[in-house]
């Protein structure tokens, strides 16, 4: 007799400290992804940060780690230490190219990084000197719909990485047309309608952009404020 699955219908405890009660929670309409299996892992959220603070305290499965500066070795160092969930880390592609990337993705691998992101303008040419050298997944910025995909794919690219803005939706479903089982990931902007929208045009997993630590102190610090006002005067 085959085994069967048991779908149970109660719902998922949870359990929460007093200290750590707080924290930045992704939307939950992200849940409704696939999600993309790494490693066993299965990843539908991705919190874009490099606030070691945010990392440390939220609930997306995983963080994309990608930031404006020349990358470093010793911030992705801090990264990995700082998060308790998977980092996809940003080795370059813009600036930084060639065989710096390389040792940059290699040296982020043995860190323990889930994985690496190259920037749009990457080459071809890197990214299979990147095939050739690590064994974690290579993601790749897509910005516009008129990139050659195909090229990218065989160049060995192991998921893509939409991030068009206004138009991420639209260049998902351009992708997912023709690749129907590449692995998407893509921003879903900062409400349910426009997440719902990328996942229904065939994004498997969303990247969700969270407020800042100042932003939401800012909460914080009107609390303390009327407490103190309330106690004192």
């Amino acid at each position: 007799m085959k085994n069967k699955i048991l779908q149970s219908s109660r719902p998922t405890p949870e359990v929460r400290g007093v200290l750590r009660n707080k924290i930045l929670e992704v939307p939950l309409s992200i849940k409704e992804a696939s999600g993309i299996r790494i490693f066993g892992k299965t990843i539908k959220s991705l919190v874009y940060s490099t606030d070691v603070a945010v990392i440390k305290n939220t609930n997306a499965d995983a963080i994309m780690a990608v930031y404006p500066f020349t990358p470093q070795p010793i911030i992705t160092q801090a990264l990995v230490t700082a998060a308790d969930v998977p980092v996809f880390c940003g080795v370059g592609g813009g600036l930084t190219s060639g065989k710096r990337v390389v040792n940059l993705a290699l040296d982020a691998e043995f860190k323990g990084v889930m994985a690496v992101v190259l920037n749009s303008p990457i080459t071809n040419e890197v990214v299979k000197q990147l095939k050739e050298t690590i064994d974690i997944p290579i993601v790749v910025t897509v910005v516009s719909q008129h990139e050659d995909i195909r090229a990218r794919l065989e160049s060995g690219v192991s998921i893509l990485n939409v991030s068009g803005g206004k138009n991420t939706s639209n260049i998902v479903k351009s992708i997912r047309k023709e690749f129907p089982n590449i692995p998407i990931i893509a921003t879903g902007g900062l409400d349910d309608d426009t997440i719902i929208k990328t996942i229904e045009a065939g994004a498997n997993c969303i990247t969700y952009t969270p407020p800042s630590s100042a932003y939401v102190f800012k909460d914080v610090m009107k609390k303390y404020r009327f407490n103190y006002r309330k106690n004192h005067l």
